[in-house]
């Protein structure tokens, strides 16, 4: 079943799965990926001038945009570098894993993101503790706004 929980889960199991691809020398980022990486961050900015997650004192609209913004980011990404998309929820990442596998995984926090501002515009606010999760997957220390500190080429 495709619950938050689910994408979040299978989510940090693709993302994972690459950085720990990339850490033992299995995938090693080319010039292209390097600066998509380097366009994604600069595109994803979660201005949050150095608070942590979750963004509590933020609107609603605010915080589920910035969520829903890294959808839009990621299928551009993807398709600027020829990589495929791929529904994480109830599949394991297969090897060799690379850059289409964890655009995959963070796709799915920020397609999430776009489910939820469907829902707030129909009146419908997503739980709060959901929110705060996906703002700390991919916003703070450790997160994926972190992400190029975890690759060493």
């Amino acid at each position: 079943m495709d619950t938050f929980a689910s994408r979040l889960d299978s989510a940090r199991v693709w993302v994972d799965a690459a950085i720990e691809e990339s850490q033992e020398g299995r995938w090693v980022r080319d010039a292209v990926e390097r600066r998509v990486m380097a366009d994604i961050s600069a595109a994803t900015n979660a201005l949050h001038g150095g608070r942590s997650a979750p963004f509590t004192e933020d609107a609603w609209h605010v915080r589920i945009g910035r969520i829903a913004n890294w959808a839009g980011v990621l299928r551009l990404a993807a398709r600027a570098g020829g990589w495929e998309l791929r529904p994480v929820v109830g599949h394991i990442p297969v090897h060799p894993v690379g850059m289409a596998e964890l655009l995959s995984g963070i796709y799915a926090i920020g397609e999430q993101g776009e489910r939820w501002m469907r829902q707030l515009r129909e009146g419908l606010p997503p739980p709060e503790d959901e929110i705060a999760q996906a703002e700390g997957f991919l916003t703070g220390p450790g997160s994926v706004e972190d992400l190029e500190l975890f690759f060493y080429d």
